[in-house]
């Protein structure tokens, strides 16, 4: 599957979010990752970030998108990395 994770979560925990979501997940822009993930890895990543952030104060958006879903970018403005592994 093909996973897009934004992540709003308070400064004390950012960094630690961060992290572990990039061990998974190509870094985009600010507090968005994305990428090619195994249902297995997915679940790592959850219960990891779960672990790390406060369900009261911190938000997590996961954009799950199946295999024969064929996602496609438009990027406007400033392209701050080359993230090449869209499917």
């Amino acid at each position: 599957m093909y996973l897009i994770m934004i992540y709003d979560v308070n400064k004390k925990r950012v960094g630690k979010v961060l992290k572990v979501a990039r061990k998974y997940l190509k870094w985009v822009q600010n507090s968005v990752l994305e990428g090619k993930i195994t249902e297995s890895n997915f679940e790592k990543l959850r219960n990891q970030i779960l672990s790390i952030i406060d369900e009261d104060e911190d938000t997590i958006y996961w954009y799950i998108l199946e295999p024969e879903f064929v996602p496609y970018r438009k990027i406007y403005g400033n392209k701050k990395i080359n993230v090449t592994n869209i499917i």
